[in-house]
């Protein structure tokens, strides 16, 4: 039984949203539309748009993930709903936007005590457990649902995904980078030297030939490519000996995790094929936020069981680029949001069609739905759409209007952004200033146009307000013991749950 949550909104609002998405409306006669494919959805953590060769990425390898793009639908402008893991996480699971489930900071959340603002907490430190979920949406759809790595979205008993719709569940509970073999709901037995995106590969493969018969939803929650970074040592050597890409990082490492994600992909394809589901089975591939630049500065390399150690190597490093994109994880610059997102289903999607079409996070829950034959109940507020119409290969809506609210300071400080069409626009909470950008021509993110596109700012701001009160966001507060000389100190939150 489905569980369901009464959100009031503004009627206004509600035309405004139906007007804009209507676009995107699928033809409920169309051929995917209910056609109950098997959905294994495939979440790299802090893999930036970048880092593919097929986002034009010229060091890292990943030769499956380019062949997904060359037989599926490689989309351009595809978001995370946050620049951070656990609220993007809480975006996919509910097709809400952040600001409206209550969690817009990675939980259990971060704080600057001494800052210029006090920012908000989360209002919840993990998933509710009245929100509609993607895993009950698809298990009373009567899908075999399993869910295996990193969830990031409560640590109790009752907050984990076998309370949310997952039948078959293994994972870690938190986000840290430390023995997770270990540390598992299960704990999985890992010979030593074997990259966990293998062990949770082999979960999922036993999950799909056990459930080959019937319609299964798989979640794969990789830890790859977050820090503290490590890698198969002969993946590492391989990229030490390759030819380095001028102006770019070349972490070998880094570059080793990328593979070892690309590696567990093509596992999955070969059982696929194996079992003769391909034409069945739609794989989607997503990443939670933008890609790590470097933690505040070089950090040290640490291993989950072991160091690597090279002679000269100082054991410093920055982890990526998202060159041409603006800054990185943490911030709501291209380089915080924009994610790579690829769908495959051979025989169904035009192979090798690109797409740039605006997409965000909230919604992947509404598109299964619809694969799925259900139809979402009016009683919970569903921000995302279905992007059924765009895998068949509708055109995109010039309309749609996608937003994000960070209100906590990371990698910058806090701020809420709007796009629509090639225009997006940044609010900075903290001076209160808003940054017009053409993203049509400037993808970097280099010169703003709020003073000469006066109009189009306005127009976006009054939306972006309009969103923001729908959702009840919450906002940063002045801070009565703000001082500046420690402003990058950092502790607990006073009102953490």
């Amino acid at each position: 039984m489905l569980r369901k949550r009464c959100i009031p909104i503004h009627l206004l609002l509600a035309c405004f949203f139906t007007l804009i998405q209507s676009a995107c409306k699928v033809d409920p006669k169309t051929s995917l539309s209910g056609a109950r494919p098997n959905i294994i959805f495939i979440l790299a953590d802090d893999m930036g748009w970048a880092d593919l060769p097929v986002y034009g990425n010229l060091f890292n390898e990943a030769p499956n993930l380019t062949r997904m793009a060359e037989e599926g639908i490689r989309f351009t402008d595809a978001y995370a709903a946050c620049p951070v893991c656990s609220p993007t996480r809480a975006s996919i699971m509910s097709g809400q936007y952040p600001a409206r489930v209550g969690i817009t900071d990675f939980i259990t959340g971060h704080w600057r005590p001494y800052e210029e603002l006090i920012v908000p907490s989360n209002r919840t430190q993990y998933l509710p457990e009245e929100i509609i979920t993607m895993g009950e949406i698809m298990k009373d759809a009567g899908y075999a649902t399993g869910y295996f790595g990193k969830w990031h979205l409560g640590f109790e008993d009752r907050h984990q995904p076998g309370n949310q719709g997952f039948e078959t569940v293994n994972v870690y509970k938190g986000g840290g980078f430390f023995s997770y073999a270990s540390r598992m709901s299960t704990p999985i037995q890992v010979e030593p030297g074997t990259p966990l995106s293998e062990a949770l590969t082999d979960l999922s493969l036993d999950f799909i030939r056990d459930h080959q018969e019937n319609p299964f939803f798989l979640y794969l929650a990789h830890y790859d490519v977050h820090v503290q970074l490590d890698a198969d040592s002969i993946l590492i050597e391989k990229y030490l000996d390759k030819e380095k890409v001028e102006g770019y990082p070349c972490n070998a490492v880094y570059a080793a995790m990328v593979e070892h994600v690309d590696n567990s992909l093509g596992r999955i394809f070969r059982e696929l094929e194996e079992l003769e589901l391909v034409e069945s089975t739609l794989v989607i591939f997503f990443s939670d936020n933008g890609g790590l630049i470097s933690r505040f500065d070089q950090i040290p390399l640490l291993a989950k069981e072991r160091q690597h150690i090279y002679e000269g190597d100082t054991l410093l490093y920055v982890a990526s680029s998202n060159a041409p994109l603006r800054a990185e994880k943490g911030t709501v610059y291209e380089g915080g949001i924009r994610e790579p997102f690829i769908a495959w289903w051979p025989g169904q999607l035009e192979a090798g069609k690109v797409n740039s079409s605006l997409i965000s996070s909230v919604d992947f829950l509404p598109t299964f739905a619809e694969l799925a034959g259900v139809v979402l109940p009016d009683e919970q507020v569903f921000d995302g759409i279905s992007l059924v119409g765009l895998l068949e290969g509708a055109e995109p809506d010039p309309d749609r209007a996608i937003f994000w609210h960070y209100p906590v300071y990371h990698h910058d400080e806090p701020a809420s952004a709007i796009r629509k069409g090639k225009w997006k626009l940044i609010h900075n909470l903290v001076n209160d200033q808003r940054y017009l950008y053409n993203l049509e021509n400037d993808i970097g993110e280099t010169t703003d146009l709020s003073q000469s596109e006066q109009e189009i700012t306005n127009e976006l701001y009054d939306i972006l307000e309009a969103w923001r009160d729908d959702c009840e966001a919450e906002f940063p507060v002045p801070n009565p013991g703000f001082i500046p000389e420690g402003r990058y100190e950092w502790g607990r939150h006073p009102d953490r749950n």
